[in-house]
């Protein structure tokens, strides 16, 4: 698990099958010391990781994606980034189509859209 320790979350505004949340890394995290030494970067396999972590908390079920129709890494995310995280789903019969995105005050930095199910 990342959260309390990769990274913090900030704030969360929840909506009815939504929400969004401002994020906070932990700069002096070991994954940026080799990800990559001297310039460090969030890894993408991170902020997924953190879009399941994220939605797991606000659907209180143990997730895991199933698919991913959509990933589009568009910018670097280092740690100094606080980006603010959206969350969207549907529920399904066997889990949540889901869409998320990262963003900074100019620009979305990732995306995702696929579905996770219930373990």
């Amino acid at each position: 698990m990342l959260m309390n320790d990769f990274y913090t979350i900030e704030y969360l505004q929840r909506e009815p099958n939504s929400f969004s949340c401002k994020v906070a890394f932990n700069t002096h995290h070991d994954i940026f010391k080799g990800h990559f030494p001297g310039q460090p970067v969030v890894p993408g396999v991170c902020m997924m990781e953190m879009v399941k972590e994220l939605l797991e908390q606000q659907t209180d079920k143990d997730l895991w994606l199933r698919n991913a129709g959509q990933v589009k890494f568009l910018q670097f995310v280092t740690p100094d980034v606080q980006p603010v995280v959206n969350v969207s789903w549907q529920e399904e019969s066997k889990g949540y189509n889901v869409s998320a995105s990262f963003k900074n005050d100019t620009s979305d930095l990732f995306k995702l859209s696929g579905k996770f199910e219930a373990k």
